[in-house]
């Protein structure tokens, strides 16, 4: 989706990310609620402006907005040829209101379009709320990965490994339920 800055749905603008939304990124992923699943702990304000610059910079980031304020990212990127990886986050006072299934969505309907054969997801499999959405979207699940990763560790040094769900869409899958 290079190129493309701005896109509409029926109550959601998604966009670039741009440096100045910094104060909207705080405001969620500074909640522990929010980023219980995620690979880093509740951010500060100077993670927070780091953040907002990076996504800024980069291709893969989306500010999901609700009028002017960020309520959401999504984060969306060919890893292999015609293959995409979506994740996203959302402010827990949006959460449960249909705003990820409708930017998500979106996304997904962008990514086929333009000719992907595959997006997957992954996510923590106690993580109900996202891998319920994932299935709403149409995702199956592929795979439970037995403690496969980790994103902190022991006092001792030593991994804190988790499990994983793995989540996958074909564009055929996808089209045939929207037909």
């Amino acid at each position: 989706m290079k190129g493309t800055k701005t896109i509409r749905t029926k109550r959601l603008t998604i966009r670039r990310f741009v440096p100045e939304d910094w104060p909207d990124l705080l405001e969620y992923l500074s909640d522990p609620r929010v980023v219980k699943y995620e690979p880093y702990e509740p951010i500060n304000q100077v993670q927070s402006i780091e953040i907002a610059q990076n996504h800024s910079e980069s291709e893969v980031f989306w500010a999901v907005c609700l009028k002017n304020k960020v309520i959401g990212n999504i984060y969306l990127e060919e890893v292999i040829q015609d293959s995409w990886e979506v994740g996203f986050v959302f402010h827990y006072d949006f959460q449960h209101q249909g705003y990820a299934y409708e930017a998500v969505s979106m996304m997904i309907d962008r990514i086929f379009a333009q000719g992907a054969h595959r997006v997957f997801a992954e996510c923590h499999p106690d993580n109900q709320a996202s891998w319920k959405l994932l299935e709403k979207l149409g995702f199956k699940r592929e795979g439970h990965l037995r403690k496969n990763i980790f994103f902190n560790q022991a006092a001792d040094g030593t991994p804190l490994w988790q499990d994983t769900y793995v989540y996958g869409l074909l564009r055929e899958d996808y089209e045939g339920k929207n037909t």
